[in-house]
């Protein structure tokens, strides 16, 4: 035997192809720093057994040798300090495979029996399942000990010039703090020391000032900083943490910084380009793009560092990259975010999806998905809607979302997210659970009419069908108009129609259906036989007639009451004495109406060129008529105060809008 070598000493194996068969040669790499070259027609196949054997022995195995010197960052933490060249035996159900895939590892060391958690990165695993021998370890704690990380690599006979992705080591010079002096080790190796000066390289380490210069002197914002950093290396699995990557909690601690103060944004953009330069670690490289993913939907960083990034994103070779860039030149475009990602992005990009869909459901009861993405604001999402289902027009239309019990608009300047993300907030804080735990509230997605001041019947054959007669029904059968008996009958009939067509098989059960067919303040004027009468006669008139068309006659005739396309509020009120206490509120594009709840009678409309201020609260909605001084006040008690505020407010800033519009046109 000339030559004898055990699996733990080969650090390397690579392989040489060549034109020639009988030239082909492999070498073997080992821990001295030897390196043996053989030539052979079969160099591949036998570098290939002998990478399996080496990957199949380093995925069992129990032990690790460190690389570099590792000093717990704290005293009484769960850290395991340790020197070069110390033999460390994994614990629990850690093998090499967890090491090769996670940032962190349990085990013990032998040198001092001192057990804890220690980066992966700072050891080598030994292709081996028992201890080896001494004189073999010993080899691992020599000054030049070569330990390759690489197992194998292929190379084809001459050198490929490959593109170095873009890295901050030049923007660092001039932005970056000093890196700290350090005394150093003389057992640590070179590479480590390198790492540990270039601030703009890889680090498991947490910071302790900012990266920017910049930052150094606002004390506040630096510790800001160095917390949204030791987030990452949480989020990255580079820092152990108790609580797993759920939800947004991690990211929200990332995030809320730059969001709310601009400095910091070229800081996290800085601390995330850092982390994903020589990152070693796969699953840590992954998570960082993950990071970079949302940090490029939510914000940009400044003209300065624009460069830089734009040049890191562009020389990268991750699938996730080009994406980002993209991302970034929206957000550029689009304008900076308000609120940390929400839940639905985050795992978005945790499941390697880069396009979000979201169901949005209509008033006819059917649902379609829209692609959502970060920088959506709501105008351009009711865009989307309405050109899928081919509406003239979007105007008047909006997104609601409904969560708990509350259905609330979203304003049209609005990033959809940034919305979703407050009232999620806002409804957890206002209904904290008893034991403390955060609770969950799914929420869902309504796109209807909310304001009617162009709506005629007929003008728009879609949103008829799909959005006014549906969301006019119920307010017919609520008993909110003023409606005669004849015109009810004529009605049901046209609701029938819709339900059934020509089948008349169904006209027998109209007494048991009447709810569904006449207002609920109209069904007691007559026996149910007289109203089913009436509706067979009426019906009978329309003979032929589809069920799309009958719904737009039934709105073509809702068309010409006054209360029509109005939403309706029951309230009590406290200051009108010649107003009966309970009263209904109609809001529509006359301008408030007060109608009489048993007669129907419309009181009084204010125009909402007459109304001067009004407020809401969770119990109440006020309202001032005429100026401040010498107008009339209305007070109501409604839980829906909130949303009587919203429509008053939507119709007058559509109207200023309108009257400004024509002012430029008269002016032209």
């Amino acid at each position: 035997v000339l030559l004898e070598l055990s699996f733990p000493e080969i650090t390397s194996v690579a392989s040489q192809k060549t034109n020639k068969v009988f030239t082909q040669t492999f070498s073997l790499s080992t821990v001295r720093g030897e390196e043996f070259t053989f030539q052979s027609p079969n160099a591949e196949d036998i570098r290939d057994l002998v990478v399996y054997f080496l990957e199949g022995l380093k995925k069992r195995s129990k032990f690790v040798i460190s690389v570099q010197d590792y000093k717990s960052p704290g005293e009484g933490t769960s850290f395991l300090s340790f020197l070069k060249g110390d033999l460390i035996i994994l614990e629990e159900d850690s093998t090499g495979e967890t090491v090769l895939n996670n940032g962190w590892c349990i085990g013990r060391c032998e040198r001092t029996q001192e057990r804890g958690d220690f980066p992966a990165e700072t050891v080598y695993v030994l292709p081996t399942l028992t201890k080896p021998p001494n004189d073999i370890l010993a080899l691992f704690s020599v000054e030049d000990a070569h330990h390759g990380r690489r197992l194998s690599t292929v190379s084809n006979g001459g050198t490929e010039p490959r593109d170095r992705p873009h890295n901050l080591a030049e923007y660092a010079l001039d932005h970056f703090r000093p890196p700290p002096k350090r005394t150093m080790s003389k057992t640590l190796t070179l590479s480590s020391k390198r790492n540990n000066e270039e601030l703009w390289r890889y680090s498991r380490e947490p910071l302790k000032q900012p990266l920017l210069k910049k930052l150094l002197l606002k004390e506040e914002l630096a510790e800001e900083a160095c917390f949204a950093f030791s987030a990452i290396l949480k989020y990255m699995g580079d820092l152990p943490s108790k609580r797993p990557r759920i939800g947004n909690e991690i990211t929200d601690h990332i995030f809320d910084g730059p969001l709310k103060h601009e400095i910091l944004r070229d800081e996290i953009f800085c601390q995330l380009m850092k982390q994903l330069t020589d990152n070693r670690n796969r699953i840590s490289e992954e998570r960082g793009w993950e990071l970079m993913w949302l940090a490029s939907g939510l914000f940009a960083c400044s003209q300065g560092l624009l460069k830089e990034l734009t040049l890191f994103l562009r020389s990268r070779r991750h699938p996730i990259s080009q994406d980002c860039l993209h991302r970034l030149q929206k957000t550029i475009r689009n304008g900076q975010r308000k609120y940390p990602p929400h839940q639905v992005e985050v795992e978005a990009i945790q499941h390697k999806t880069t396009q979000i869909f979201h169901k949005v459901y209509f008033p006819d009861d059917t649902d379609e998905a829209f692609e959502v993405d970060s920088s959506t604001r709501a105008k351009d999402f009711c865009h989307n809607i309405s050109q899928r289902l081919n509406l003239r027009s979007a105007e008047g239309f909006s997104l609601f979302v409904k969560i708990a019990d509350k259905v609330i608009s979203v304003p049209e300047g609005d990033f959809f997210f940034d919305f979703v993300r407050h009232l999620t907030d806002w409804i957890k804080k206002a209904r904290p659970t008893r034991d403390g735990t955060n609770p969950q509230f799914t929420y869902q997605v309504f796109f209807m009419k909310k304001l009617w001041t162009n709506t005629v019947p007929g003008k728009d054959r879609n949103a008829d069908l799909i959005f006014h007669y549906h969301q006019e029904l119920p307010k017919l059968l609520r008993g909110y108009h003023k409606c005669a008996k004849d015109e009810a009958a004529k009605l049901a009939a046209l609701v029938y129609r819709v339900r059934f067509g020509e089948s008349k098989q169904e006209l027998q059960a109209i007494p048991q259906m009447l709810r569904e067919l006449v207002p609920s303040d109209l069904i007691k004027l007559q026996s149910s036989n007289d109203w089913k009468r009436l509706i067979v006669a009426a019906y009978n008139q329309d003979g032929g007639m589809s069920p799309e068309d009958a719904k737009i006659t039934f709105l073509k005739i809702v068309y010409r009451w006054p209360t029509f396309g109005s939403a309706f509020f029951e309230v009590k009120q406290t200051t009108e004495p010649n107003y009966p206490e309970m009263l209904l509120i109609a809001i529509n594009k006359h301008g408030v109406s007060l109608i009489h709840p048993q007669s129907k009678d419309i009181l009084v409309t204010h125009p909402f060129t007459r109304i001067s201020n009004w407020s809401s609260g969770n119990t109440y909605f006020h309202m001032t008529i005429g100026n401040l001084v010498r107008g009339s006040k209305l007070l109501c008690e409604t839980s829906l105060g909130y949303k009587m505020d919203d429509l008053l407010t939507s119709y007058i800033s559509l109207m200023l809008t309108n009257m400004n519009k024509q002012r430029t046109v008269r002016m032209n």
